[in-house]
């Protein structure tokens, strides 16, 4: 996956998330995100925190994933709904499909499992990569 207008590790956190590496898919987005401080910082933060809630949900960390799932969502919501190739309408809608069993009560279930087929996918939502 290759498009010269985006930056390189935008696009390999990508390739990444879509092979739910989310701890690698963070890292190569935060390294990003630690040097950015353009209008397109609280874009990437959002991603990192997407990947860290996925991450924590299919480690069983409910708690941390419910709380990191709600930051991901308000740092991405101005977004909507495309930014940077990404259509942000159909990714956080499968994002919070995913979700609906961590969020649907006011402590999540211990018993409740990621579902992989419910997991989004950047490349689904993405436009022109």
């Amino acid at each position: 996956m290759a498009d010269a207008s985006y930056p390189p590790l935008y696009l390999q956190g990508i390739e990444y998330f879509n092979a739910c590496d989310f701890f690698e898919a963070h890292e190569a987005w935060e390294e990003i995100w630690t040097e950015y401080f353009g209008p397109d910082r609280r874009f990437y933060q959002g991603l990192i925190q997407a990947a860290v809630a996925l991450h924590h949900f299919g480690n069983g960390n409910l708690r941390g994933a419910k709380k990191v799932y709600y930051g991901a969502r308000g740092y991405l919501e101005p977004f909507r709904p495309l930014h940077m190739g990404l259509n942000l309408d159909k990714f956080v809608t499968e994002l919070d499909a995913c979700f609906a069993p961590v969020i649907a009560g006011e402590m999540p279930d211990p018993s409740v499992e990621i579902v992989p087929d419910l997991i989004p996918s950047a490349t689904s939502g993405l436009l022109s990569i």
